[in-house]
Parts: structure tokens; C-alpha cells; sequence
């Protein structure tokens, strides 16, 4: 009896972890869209690249958790993208360029998979 509560709360969790990340990715996506319509500079660019570096920085610092249970291979590569998001965050803050559309791509690409159960 203790053992199905405990398997049907741990699925609860994980659902619930899943949908907050699910929603993170649709707010980041959200702001960096405002951010290419606006231009680099602007309020919206700033607070699309400040969000967007909170959630990777968060995520790569739960992927680089021993206690994370997903597969090696997968963290690997959530941890790649992850740094390129966080280098091409600081280069549009730079200037370096004015390209919302890679990281929108992106974050789509990773909030549709969070869809999938």
C-alpha cells in the first residue's frame, strides 16, 4: 500500500517538475519573441536574455546534479545546448548580433518535447 502512494506521489512530482519547466520554456519563448520584434537593447531584449539565462543556468545546474536521473547521454546534451544558449544570450547582449530566431528555435524545439509524456 505505502509502496503505490509513493510511486503515485514521485509520478505527481514528476509531472508537476515537468509542467513548471514546460511553462518556464513558454515564458522564455514569450520574451524572446518581444525581444525580435523590439531590437537588441531594448527593455524587452534585457529581460528576454536575463530570463533566458536564469532558466539555463537553473537547468544546467540541476543537469550537472549527480542526483538527476536522467540518462548521460541526454544530460550531455541538454548541457551542450545549454552553454550555446548561454554564449549566444551574451553575445546578442554584446552586440555581436541582433538574432533572437536560433534561441526561439531552440526553445520551442525543448518546450514541445516537455509536451510529451
Amino acid at each position: 500500500m505505502y509502496q503505490a502512494l509513493y510511486s503515485e506521489m514521485a509520478a505527481d512530482t514528476t509531472a508537476s517538475i515537468r509542467e513548471n519547466e514546460r511553462l518556464a520554456f513558454a515564458r522564455s519563448i514569450e520574451l524572446l519573441k518581444a525581444a525580435s520584434l523590439t531590437g537588441r537593447g531594448s527593455r524587452e531584449s534585457v529581460d528576454a536574455l536575463l530570463f533566458t539565462n536564469r532558466l539555463w543556468s537553473i537547468l544546467l545546474e540541476d543537469l550537472a546534479d549527480g542526483a538527476n536521473g536522467l540518462p548521460d547521454t541526454l544530460k550531455a546534451s541538454l548541457i551542450s545546448i545549454g552553454i550555446w544558449v548561454l554564449r549566444r544570450t551574451e553575445e546578442i547582449r554584446q552586440g555581436k548580433t541582433d538574432d533572437f530566431m536560433a534561441l526561439i528555435e531552440v526553445s520551442e524545439s525543448i518546450h514541445k518535447g516537455l509536451g510529451k509524456q
